[in-house]
């Protein structure tokens, strides 16, 4: 379990995803961010959880820039 401060090091160190604590901190509050528990005050983020939630934000795998304008006129 990771702390919010080590979540956002781990997102930005391992997946290669910018993100600061602070935003996933806004993200607890409005939704839309990975899954996390609370354990009294802290706020503690699996990192199976972490990672599900990258995966899901992630496009499909593209060959080209071109790929993906075809994708958007269809």
């Amino acid at each position: 379990m990771l702390r919010r401060k080590e979540a956002a090091r781990y997102l930005n160190d391992v997946r290669g995803v910018p993100i600061a604590p602070q935003t996933l901190a806004k993200y607890a509050v409005i939704g839309g961010g990975p899954r996390f528990f609370k354990f009294g005050r802290r706020v503690l983020y699996r990192v199976a959880d972490l990672d599900d939630w990258v995966d899901a934000r992630l496009g499909p795998a593209q060959h080209s820039t071109s790929n993906v304008m075809e994708a958007r006129h269809d």
